[in-house]
């Protein structure tokens, strides 16, 4: 059984969180993204790293991460780009391998997320010492802005699905704006085999297999202001043997 306990935190090691933002063509997004990050934790007090993880992008994602990088200094910007397209799930496993925080922050660059949430999750992790905290769109004061009737009904119709199948015990588990300790994480990737969108649903089915305990945050969500979503249909052909997958093995 995974320990519930809390990480214990010392005067000279004080929390990090390490806030994992994969990229691909988010040009627009990032310096906006990273200057809310900047200014949230700045407010806040808590120590963090930011790592970027840039997988090839042909718009320059990367050239402005380097000037990001310039800007708010290397300690507080880390740069750990790929080559080339590998997907959402690998960008992760790839993050987490250069974060110090002891705890990891996944979350869209899109501005999807707004960092204002995070220290609701810090809250919520501190209060319940939960393994990993999640946003919900589904709970509470949670929402979606933006969206269009076929795209929301898409999104509703997915987690309905995925609720009556997999039974996870979270409300939302296609969202991907969370907050986990580093060595659950660890745990998790280790047991995932999904790569694409399905890899963050696996998370919380896994999660819920192995013991760890979930908290939950109202958020809410808003479509990208610049830029093209990447959900597709390939995108949607793959959740749905994901989710079969699963299904049969879990």
């Amino acid at each position: 059984m995974a320990s519930r306990k809390g990480n214990a935190k010392t005067r000279e090691q004080p929390d990090k969180y390490s806030v994992l933002l994969p990229t691909y063509n988010e040009r627009e997004n990032l310096p906006l993204i990273v200057w809310l990050l900047v200014k949230y934790f700045g407010e806040s007090g808590y120590n963090y790293e930011i790592i970027v993880i840039d997988d090839g992008s042909p718009d320059g994602t990367l050239q402005v991460a380097e000037q990001l990088q310039k800007i708010y200094g290397a300690d507080k910007i880390l740069l750990r780009p790929r080559a080339e397209k590998l997907g959402l799930g690998t960008a992760y496993i790839h993050g987490v391998k250069h974060a110090s925080g002891n705890f990891v922050i996944i979350m869209d660059a899109d501005l999807s997320h707004h960092p204002k949430f995070i220290a609701q999750f810090i809250e919520k992790q501190k209060e319940g010492g939960y393994d990993l905290v999640s946003g919900t769109r589904y709970r509470g004061d949670g929402g979606v802005y933006g969206w269009d009737l076929r795209r929301k009904l898409i999104s509703r119709g997915a987690n309905f699905v995925t609720q009556v199948l997999l039974r996870p015990g979270a409300s939302d588990l296609t969202g991907s704006f969370r907050l986990y300790k580093k060595e659950v994480l660890e745990k998790l990737v280790e047991q995932c085999v999904s790569k694409g969108y399905v890899f963050q649903m696996e998370m919380i089915v896994r999660a819920r297999q192995l013991g760890y305990t979930v908290g939950e945050v109202p958020i809410s969500f808003v479509d990208r202001v610049y830029g093209e979503s990447k959900l597709g249909g390939n995108e949607i052909v793959s959740f749905l043997k994901g989710l079969l997958t699963l299904f049969a093995t879990t």
